[in-house]
């Protein structure tokens, strides 16, 4: 919205600023990180008011978890509003990339918004229905990724690129919005079951979101693309305004998610973020290296997927509690310790999937 302001600019003067991404990039972490700090205290004392007894406590975790029994759940409505309010502060609204990460997070917020309400109100864990949690996100997911193949450049158009082979173009056609359903749905559903512990997913999902807004940024101009031997896809350097306003939002949200937390994302902010997050890589046409920068939520998901799979099969279990945060909990691992393991992991992984933009 800011962006307007440009009309008003001569060429030389303070106006001018807004028409530089990275101007307005910082304009909206830092309304992001505002946005938290204000309303932060306010919206979870609303929350523990309203929801009473908190977010249920599954009868079968960790037994340190019942001690969190009547925090309250939703926090990501925080996250959500921070950087909804800052990307329509600070992006272009003329870009369809904007609209269309957007879209799939206050999509899968609401979705989540659901879940969280039908689990705070009947004090269970079950919340809304897997299956139609399911439908809803790939229907969601099949729009954006239609709407990302109309804005791809022709020559990338339906192709999945891989990271290093900068030549190489795999041809999905009409395969690759599966593909893409699957990117975004995928990132949704790692995301949720990664946030099991105070302070888990927020800050990895902060990291892989820096990441990609770098990539993103870079592969929206054409000097950086050639540069870094990535492929050109003009109109995605203003996600780098999402990501930013993500940024700032998360970290006013983990002021309070931080342990002992305050307040849990739940679903509101889990799947709206890892939604987000698959959003912006079919965007890119970087989808593998989120598999990269996202590598602790690709392993937590494969975590559930073996236990269950292992089970069925034989009836003995491959870790102690899946998700894999829960098996280190369950070997005596402190809980901070675990986080901050994660973190660095995060950290670690988010460098590996920048390096990938220039190798030679």
């Amino acid at each position: 919205m800011l962006y307007w302001l440009t009309a008003l600019s001569d060429g030389g003067d303070f106006f001018n600023l807004f028409r530089y991404i990275t101007f307005r990039a910082g304009g909206a972490f830092l309304t992001a990180l505002l946005f938290g700090f204000v309303f932060g205290r306010p919206l979870i004392d609303v929350l523990r008011k309203t929801q009473g007894k908190g977010q249920p406590i599954r009868d079968d975790g960790p037994e340190s978890h019942f001690s969190k029994a009547g925090t309250p759940t939703m926090g990501g409505l925080l996250i959500v509003g921070a950087l909804v309010t800052a990307t329509l502060l600070w992006a272009r609204l003329d870009n369809v990339y904007v609209w269309m990460v957007l879209g799939v997070t206050l999509s899968f917020a609401a979705i989540g918004f659901a879940d969280d309400y039908a689990k705070v109100s009947k004090q269970n864990t079950k919340g809304v229905p897997g299956k139609l949690r399911l439908a809803l996100g790939i229907f969601i997911a099949l729009v954006a990724s239609w709407i990302a193949t109309q804005m791809h450049p022709v020559e990338l158009k339906n192709q999945l690129a891989l990271p290093i082979f900068k030549d190489v173009l795999l041809n999905l056609g009409a395969f690759y919005i599966v593909f893409g359903v699957l990117v975004i749905v995928g990132a949704a559903n790692a995301v949720n079951l990664t946030d099991g512990l105070d302070g888990l997913a927020i800050m990895p999902v902060m990291i892989a979101a820096g990441a990609l807004g770098i990539i993103a940024y870079a592969v929206g101009r054409v000097d950086f693309s050639e540069y870094l031997d990535v492929h050109y896809v003009p109109g995605t350097g203003e996600i780098l305004i999402f990501t930013a306003a993500l940024f700032g939002g998360g970290l006013g949200f983990l002021w309070y998610n931080a342990p002992p937390a305050a307040v849990f994302m739940g679903d509101t902010g889990s799947l709206a973020l890892g939604g987000a997050l698959g959003a912006i890589a079919v965007a890119t046409k970087h989808e593998i290296v989120l598999a990269i920068v996202g590598g602790i939520f690709v392993v937590e998901a494969l975590s559930v997927i073996i236990q269950v799979a292992y089970f069925k099969r034989t009836g003995k279990r491959v870790f102690l509690m899946a998700p894999i945060h829960h098996h280190y909990e369950k070997k005596g691992w402190a809980e901070p310790t675990i986080v901050i393991r994660f973190w660095i992991i995060s950290l670690i992984l988010a460098m590996i999937g920048l390096a990938t933009l220039k190798v030679r």
